[in-house]
C-alpha cells in the first residue's frame, strides 16, 4: 500500500539527493502532498510530489504522514491561498504561508491539519470555482514581480522560471510539470509566432539546443519570466531582449498554447524582423 505525507511547514526543500548540501530541485508548499517512495535512515525520505510527479529527497521530520482516508479527502477538498504571504493563525501560534499553498478542507475561514486548528483571513480560491483563462494566468504571474531568482524555488522569496509558469497555471486550473524541458510537451504548438496570444508559454533553448527556460507572453511584445528576478522584458521572433543590458538573453525555440485565447486581452503583436532591436548576427 502506498504511503502519503503532507507538507506542514511554510516551505520544504526537495533535494536531488539525501543530503542538506545537495542541489535543491524544487520545493513543497504548505498543504502539498507527496507519495513516500523510500526512506534513508531517520533523516531522509524520497518522495514523488503529487501535483507534478517531481521526485526528490526531503527531510523526514518536515513531513506529516497521512492516512489513506486523509489523502483522498485532502486531494479533493482544498483551497489555494492567493496571497503572496499570509499568516495562518493557530490557538497559540502563527504559521506563514505563500501564494499557491493549499488549505485542506477549508470552510472559508478555518481548517485543521492533524491536531492543529487554523484560521485564514486572506484571499483563497477553491479549484471548482476557477475559470480557466489566460487573464488569470497573467494576473497570478504579475503578483510575483521582482521576486528573486532561486534555483528550485517556488515562492516570492525565491523562484525559478519554470516554477513561475507552473504556479501561475496551477492556480488558474491547469497543472504543468516542474521543468521547462517537460513543460514544452504540453499544449498545442503555435505554428507562427505572429499568432501568439497573451497567456501562451514561450520556451527557450541554450546553445546545445536544450529547452532550459520558459515564460508567459504578455500584450505588446512583452514576456514575464525569471532572469535574476521575476521581470518583464521585450520578446520577438529571436528571443528575449533585455533593454537594460542591451542584448538578447534567451533564444526562442517554440510557443505553446494551453488555454484558448482570451478575446479581452490585447494581442502580443511581436515586432516584424526589420523592427527588431538587434541584427540576428549579434544574438547571444
Amino acid at each position: 500500500m502506498s504511503v502519503y505525507a503532507i507538507c506542514p511547514f511554510t516551505v520544504v526543500p526537495v533535494r536531488t539527493s539525501a543530503a542538506h548540501r545537495s542541489e535543491m530541485g524544487s520545493q513543497l508548499l504548505f498543504g502539498e502532498m507527496v507519495e513516500v517512495m523510500e526512506t534513508k535512515g531517520r533523516q531522509w525520505t524520497k518522495v514523488r510530489c503529487l501535483n507534478d510527479d517531481y521526485i526528490g529527497w526531503t527531510p523526514s521530520n518536515q513531513l506529516r504522514d497521512l492516512s489513506p482516508a486523509e489523502t483522498q479527502d485532502f486531494r479533493r477538498n482544498f483551497a489555494y491561498s492567493l496571497d503572496l504571504f499570509h499568516n495562518l493563525m493557530g490557538t497559540d501560534e502563527a504559521l506563514p504561508i505563500t501564494l499557491g499553498s493549499r488549505l485542506p478542507f477549508f470552510d472559508g475561514m478555518r481548517f485543521s491539519l492533524g491536531t492543529h486548528d487554523f484560521t485564514f483571513s486572506g484571499q483563497a480560491v477553491f479549484p471548482e470555482d476557477i475559470r480557466q483563462s489566460s487573464a488569470m494566468v497573467i494576473k497570478i504571474a504579475r503578483k510575483l514581480l521582482n521576486a528573486p531568482f532561486l534555483w528550485g524555488g517556488r515562492t516570492v522569496f525565491g523562484i525559478d522560471s519554470p516554477a513561475l509558469v507552473q504556479l501561475a497555471f496551477q492556480i488558474a486550473g491547469y497543472q504543468l510539470p516542474r521543468t521547462a524541458e517537460i513543460q514544452v510537451n504540453r499544449g498545442e504548438t503555435v505554428d507562427f509566432v505572429e499568432q501568439a496570444m497573451p497567456g501562451d508559454i514561450a520556451f527557450f533553448e541554450n546553445t546545445q539546443g536544450r529547452i532550459t527556460h520558459s515564460g508567459i507572453l504578455l500584450p505588446d511584445s512583452k514576456i514575464i519570466h525569471v532572469n535574476e528576478k521575476v521581470r518583464i522584458d521585450a520578446v520577438d521572433h529571436y528571443g528575449i531582449f533585455n533593454y537594460q543590458e542591451g542584448k538578447y538573453t534567451h533564444r526562442l525555440r517554440v510557443v505553446k498554447r494551453i488555454f484558448a485565447p482570451d478575446k479581452n486581452l490585447p494581442p502580443v503583436v511581436l515586432p516584424k524582423k526589420e523592427e527588431q532591436p538587434m541584427n540576428q548576427q549579434a544574438l547571444f
